[in-house]
């Protein structure tokens, strides 16, 4: 993949789940026009109301395994029995349409892609503490109790991989971290279209 592409960006998002990792992501898909979010491949059955290429690119396991030998995935992973995973095609084309793309991906997906993206600009959100994270979980009132241990046990392994992204930004409020944001991606263009 050419990432350093000057007319466009590659942001890999990572948070603990209940960060606001997707809040914060349409806040910036309001407040940019060049921003779009990197869609998914899956071998799923589409859902009612769901649309091939615009929620899922939804593929035959026969395909998608297809994809994996000829490695058109930054990550992918099996999941209750179906594959999803990042296609590198779309990436690479959004980037060449001078878009800045963002991939909202769990931790491990995240490192897959600065393995082989180095130059991405890699952004992990946080929360202001523990406690505060588990008490915007509970906050859902959609998951039991057990999902809710079990996500606060993952988010205290994602928590400590932090250091591994480029930036780190604290989801306290959520127009400080989406200036925040902002700001890192002026400056990356930035630097990208000096080079």
């Amino acid at each position: 993949m050419h990432c350093e592409n000057k007319k466009g960006l590659l942001v890999v998002l990572s948070a603990p789940s209940g960060c606001g990792k997707d809040t914060v992501f349409r806040a910036i898909e309001a407040l940019r026009d060049d921003v779009v979010e990197s869609v998914s491949a899956t071998t799923r059955a589409p859902r009612p109301g769901e649309v091939d290429g615009v929620n899922y690119f939804f593929k035959t396991r026969a395909d998608f395994e297809k994809m994996i030998a000829d490695g058109g995935f930054f990550e992918y992973a099996e999941y209750s029995g179906n594959y999803y995973g990042t296609p590198i095609a779309g990436v690479e084309q959004a980037i060449a349409r001078g878009k800045v793309c963002f991939l909202i991906i769990e931790v491990q997906g995240a490192k897959n892609v600065m393995r082989i993206c180095p130059d991405c600009v890699s952004i992990f959100l946080y929360p202001p503490n523990f406690e505060i994270l588990e008490q915007r979980l509970r906050g859902r009132m959609s998951e039991t109790d057990e999902v809710i241990r079990n996500r606060l046990e993952i988010a205290k392994v994602e928590l400590q991989s932090r250091d591994c992204y480029k930036y780190q930004v604290l989801n306290d409020d959520l127009d400080t971290a989406v200036h925040e944001i902002n700001h890192i991606i002026c400056d990356e263009l930035a630097k990208r279209n000096a080079e």
